[in-house]
């Protein structure tokens, strides 16, 4: 495991790299809003990930680099992901293809930036669709607007509301609510036979 620090436009953002023996594609995973790249749904996914060979990079945002809890505005999370992912993608990954993805505010920040960054998959892990008991503030436009291949992991009881499927979009229900902790040997296991199966034609 290797630590990167990397410029952005709003700071230095930071990737803790895996790496797998021969790796096929690259993951990029991105954190919570208020949490870190810790959370138990991201490691499980890193080593499921790194055991279907794909690297792994475990991005933190400049704001947490930083030492805020707050996160910073969506574009500014968007332009230092993408500059994270254009660091990674002419060195440590070249010519990898790159799944983008992560959990909560991470998997939105993923979806948004899947077409500018020439992501050929995303991962969600914990889609926020909408703030708890606001179902009118929804945001169903980011993962719909995704057109590569998407995985969304929900727990049952998220209060932040369940994604439909659609014809590019798995939905895998898991037990637990927002955390996705209830059984994260399921996530990963789950992640990992879907990064397999969505990365089989680019072999």
């Amino acid at each position: 495991m290797t630590t990167l620090e990397i410029d952005t436009p709003y700071g230095p953002a930071r990737a803790e790299l895996h790496c797998a023996p021969e790796a096929r594609a690259a993951l990029l995973l991105g954190h919570g809003a208020g949490g870190g790249i810790s959370a138990p749904d991201l490691v499980a996914v890193t080593r499921a990930a790194t055991a279907a060979g794909l690297d792994v990079a475990l991005v933190e945002q400049p704001y947490r680099v930083a030492g805020r809890r707050a996160p910073a505005p969506a574009k500014q999370l968007d332009a230092a992901w993408l500059a994270v992912a254009e660091h990674l993608g002419s060195s440590w990954c070249e010519d990898l293809p790159l799944v983008f993805g992560g959990r909560s505010s991470g998997a939105r920040v993923a979806c948004r930036t899947a077409a500018e960054g020439q992501a050929v998959a995303v991962l969600c892990l914990a889609f926020p669709v909408h703030p708890p008991g606001k179902p009118e503030k929804s945001r169903m436009a980011e993962l719909s607007e995704v057109e590569a291949p998407v995985l969304v992991v929900q727990g049952e009881r998220d209060p932040f509301g369940m994604p439909p499927a659609a014809h590019h979009r798995e939905v895998v229900v898991v037990p637990g609510d927002h955390s996705l902790k209830a059984d994260v040997a399921l996530v990963g296991r789950t992640a990992g036979e879907w990064l397999a199966r969505v990365l089989r034609p680019l072999d």
